[in-house]
């Protein structure tokens, strides 16, 4: 089952907020902002190690 939803705030603590829900949280990256940002975007970043589910990031 996929849910979609609308939030409002910052996206990062949405997301995670969300993720206490998941069994899989699925984010994309298109990876600016830094040596980090290479890899992940800071809010890729935030949901990987702060979410509660398991986390999948797709490069955009």
């Amino acid at each position: 089952e996929i849910i979609e939803r609308l939030e409002q705030g910052s996206p990062a603590a949405a997301i995670i907020e969300a993720s206490k829900e998941a069994v899989l949280t699925v984010v994309g990256s298109r990876g600016r902002g830094g040596f980090a940002g290479l890899v992940l975007g800071s809010v890729s970043g935030s949901v990987l190690a702060h979410a509660d589910s398991a986390v999948m990031v797709i490069r955009a």
